[in-house]
């Protein structure tokens, strides 16, 4: 290594170098990690437009008790017929509304079919209301056999970032949970839940409000962050050399100053008049600076003569 460069073996640097050595590949690594989610995004929402765009099914043929839908029977337009259960009805908490702006519940009602298993509707929203400690207002389910049309769900589960709650009130919930229904209801129930979209023939009265589709238009801004972490990870080691330039830019200049600082001090007059003559007044050569040796007297110039004696008028 040039010896202009040595400062990179300083504890400074060596630890510059190595924070830079880590942060290359865990940037690198994050770019990846935003890149893959945004794959996931989009297969996400190619599996949820086929899966809209499908002809309903029974439900039966997608799911069973204690089996929900695979992954790419989720979001399938299904069919069920039966009639509700509103003694075992229960609303799921923390719920938005399709305008994404007020806060209320989702009407979780089980539908009892014909051979005495249940499958889950989520039948729409409603606003929570005032007193979160009470079963809310509930429009009332369609009495007798219904056909519902809608989409199949898988359940619910807490990496949605919503977390179950101990000591809610009664019938109430915070996720969609068919095994736990199963229990509650003492029947068999159909893994998974249907988004209601349709109901056959149409109640009369207020119902809650449909869920939207699921968004599977936007992309979100996972591409653009995994560029982002790729382009910190390359000004990484291009932020280092312009550093170490600078660096050793400013120790030669600093350097070359004190080099000139030397070199002005041995260069200062020697209080001779900066004739180069010694003290005595001569030169090294033993001859004084205008060429004559030291005995030799100075010859008087012409304006210097004594002048003749003129003789008197």
């Amino acid at each position: 290594m040039s010896s202009s460069y040595r400062f990179l073996l300083t504890r400074q640097w060596v630890i510059l170098t190595l924070v830079a050595l880590v942060l290359i590949p865990v940037m690198v690594r994050l770019g990846f990690w935003q890149f893959h989610r945004h794959e996931e995004r989009v297969a996400r929402n190619e599996l949820i437009a086929t899966s809209l765009a499908a002809e309903p099914v029974s439900v039966d043929e997608l799911v069973a008790p204690g089996r929900g839908p695979e992954g790419d029977d989720r979001y399938r337009p299904v069919t069920a017929t039966g009639t509700y259960d509103t003694r075992h009805e229960v609303v799921v908490r923390q719920r938005t509304a399709a305008d994404g702006r007020e806060i209320g519940y989702h009407v979780l009602t089980p539908l009892i079919r014909e051979d005495g298993t249940a499958v889950l509707v989520n039948r729409g929203w409603i606003p929570a209301g005032g007193d979160l400690t009470r079963f809310p207002d509930v429009p009332p389910a369609p009495s007798g056999e219904v056909t519902v049309t809608g989409r199949l769900m898988a359940d619910e589960s807490e990496s949605g970032g919503i977390k179950e709650k101990s000591g809610l009130p009664p019938r109430q919930v915070m996720l969609i949970d068919s095994e736990r229904a199963a229990r509650e209801l003492d029947r068999p129930v159909l893994g998974g839940y249907v988004a209601l979209t349709e109901t056959s023939p149409e109640p009369s009265g207020e119902q809650p409000q449909l869920l939207p589709e699921p968004d599977h238009d936007s992309i979100g801004s996972h591409l653009a962050y995994a560029f982002q972490w790729w382009l910190f990870a390359a000004g990484v080691p291009v932020g280092w050399v312009v550093l170490v330039r600078r660096e050793h830019r400013e120790r030669l200049a600093a350097r070359e100053r004190s080099a000139g600082r030397t070199t002005d001090g041995a260069d200062a007059p020697d209080g001779n008049g900066g004739n180069g003559a010694d003290g005595d007044g001569t030169t090294p050569d033993g001859n004084a600076p205008d060429g004559r040796t030291p005995a030799e007297p100075l010859s008087p110039t012409p304006s210097a003569a004594r002048p003749t004696d003129r003789p008197a008028d």
